[in-house]
């Protein structure tokens, strides 16, 4: 009797923390998991355009471009045709990861001369003069022709539905359509389009969008020729030249999107991987070696000390890249050198454990040779994507060429007019980038991984990496866990979420930060998908962001 006594206490006592942290967690949802593929998006039916390729026998890219082109119908302020995307593609039969930089460049005669000319000596947020070359559809066509199994009119057909037949705005998009309606207003065909009723769609209204219904059936037939060269150039091109616009035919023409090789760095025995400049992933790369100098490991919620490092190494990093990052082809930019461990060892050193620094200068490291869609993507072979998308700012340049059906990006207003600056404005250059696709491995686990939100997303990424490799976390609780973020170069101020314990905040305050607080889960961290692969198990896992109004959906 004693015996079976002991043996049941022992077996309740392996159970208990268990049925602990099954009952008292935490995250607010579970992940998804299953053998088969899985769709990340922030919206359920972008997940479910995804979906609907998987189980007509697409693979993990040809998904993700479904879900893409159903999101710039769901989401028209945060991406779309009229935009940028990069990806990260993780090819399961060879083992690699290829990396796409699909970011336009500016028209060849904008540059700082023409806008002395008409008195601007800032570089325009939006308007005419921020947009640049949208490179989207080119990403999806490079993207399908290397990967894909299904053609672009079979991929397309979700988007081009929702887009004809419509479909309920959600609650967080409606929030954003109706922030910028003054945007809207400014713009007669943009207006048109997204101001039906005088005023933007409220929660539950009911949107069509049939010019863009027909701008994707053009892609759809005659591929990215139609977006280029065809109807569309068309009517982009007529729509600029009136409003005093620079592109050209040739400026759509010639672009072209191009493959890069990931950059990567190692953080406690697993690598973390981003796209090399003009995009500013460097920076959360950069974040991890300072932070992985410190002691940050430990379960449960996030202390002050490690909040602390985090910060600093995050007014560190941005530091460095708002000094060297640009369009490569245009200036240098010192990347291997910008990742080296040494140089982070310098750079640590000037992180104060007790103050903090208001006042953070660039480096010199060593010469060796508000509005984005993010979304994943893993198929049941174990390919996976790790995809964003972005207009920069909500509709971009607040401008749409009439009959297209779709914001042309202002990206451009990340340019400087600084001649000093390697980032300065000049024809057929692309600028300094804010979106940023990641991924992340160690021995039979693959994590593709992203967080939204302009300059929040490297600091955000750090934060993600840390969740999962320090504090040991799921993706899902990795994603939901409080997030600081620092939108300014500059500066002690800093944005916590109002889940972050009060003493935690007063131990920040008492080292010199300086603290807006936001909601338990606002919008200002961002929001983020993930989707992981234990190749050893064959088996998926999804987390969605609740910042968000998306699901990871599981194909089966």
């Amino acid at each position: 009797m004693h015996k079976v006594l002991a043996l049941l206490l022992t077996c309740s006592s392996l159970l208990l923390p268990q049925l602990l942290s099954a009952h008292d967690r935490s995250q607010a949802r579970s992940m998804v998991i299953t053998k088969y593929g899985i769709v990340a998006t922030e919206h359920p039916l972008a997940s479910q355009a995804g979906i609907s390729i998987l189980a007509q026998g697409g693979n993990a890219i040809d998904a993700a471009v479904a879900a893409n082109a159903a999101m710039g119908v769901f989401a028209p302020m945060a991406n779309g045709i009229g935009g940028d995307l990069f990806a990260i593609v993780y090819e399961a039969r060879s083992g690699k990861l290829y990396g796409l930089n699909a970011s336009g460049w500016a028209p060849k005669s904008l540059t700082p001369e023409f806008l002395a000319r008409q008195g601007i000596t800032k570089m325009p947020t939006n308007g005419i003069h921020s947009i640049t070359v949208p490179g989207a559809v080119d990403g999806w066509d490079k993207l399908l022709k290397r990967f894909g199994r299904k053609p672009l009119a079979t991929v397309l057909a979700p988007a081009i539905r929702y887009a004809e037949e419509g479909y309920p705005v959600t609650e967080i998009f409606s929030s954003y359509w109706v922030e910028s309606e003054k945007k809207l207003k400014r713009n007669e065909a943009a207006s048109a389009v997204y101001l039906r009723e005088g005023h933007a769609p409220r929660t539950g209204d009911w949107f069509k969008n049939p010019d863009l219904a027909a701008s994707l059936k053009q892609i759809a037939k005659h591929g990215r020729k139609a977006f280029y060269e065809g109807p569309i150039a068309e009517k982009i091109l007529a729509g600029t030249k009136k409003l005093g616009g620079t592109m050209t035919a040739d400026d759509l023409v010639a672009f072209s999107a191009e493959w890069v090789e990931p950059i990567s760095t190692t953080y406690h025995g697993w690598t973390v991987y981003e796209l090399p400049p003009n995009g500013q992933g460097i920076a959360a790369l950069m974040m991890l070696n300072l932070m992985e100098r410190f002691p940050l490991g430990q379960k449960g919620e996030a202390t002050a000390d490690s909040l602390h490092v985090m910060i600093e190494a995050k007014k560190l990093a941005y530091a460095d890249i708002l000094r060297y990052v640009c369009d490569p082809k245009f200036n240098k930019v010192p990347a291997a050198g910008m990742l080296s461990k040494d140089f982070a060892k310098q750079r640590a050193q000037l992180i104060d454990p007790a103050h903090a620094n208001c006042n953070v200068p660039a480096g010199q490291p060593p010469a060796i040779g508000n509005d984005t869609t993010y979304l994943c993507v893993v198929d049941a072979e174990g390919n996976m994507v790790s995809y964003i998308q972005s207009n920069y700012e909500s509709f971009g340049s607040g401008i749409v060429a009439p009959g297209t059906g779709f914001a042309l990006q202002n990206r451009g207003a990340l340019f400087t007019l600084d001649p000093a600056s390697p980032n300065v404005l000049a024809g057929r250059k692309r600028p300094l980038h804010t979106i940023i696709p990641a991924f992340m491995e160690k021995g039979d686990t693959r994590v593709a991984f992203g967080i939204m939100g302009g300059w929040n997303q490297s600091q955000a990424h750090a934060q993600f990496v840390s969740n999962l490799v320090d504090r040991k976390m799921n993706i899902q609780a990795a994603l939901e866990a409080p997030r600081f973020t620092k939108s300014t170069f500059e500066g002690c101020d800093v944005m916590l979420e109002s889940r972050i314990p009060l003493a935690v905040r007063d131990a920040l305050i008492a080292k010199g930060h300086q603290i807006t607080l936001r909601g338990e889960f606002s919008s200002a961290m961002g929001g983020g998908q993930a989707v992981l692969r234990d190749f050893k198990a064959k088996i998926n896992y999804g987390a969605s962001d609740p910042r968000k109004d998306g699901a990871a959906i599981p194909e089966k």
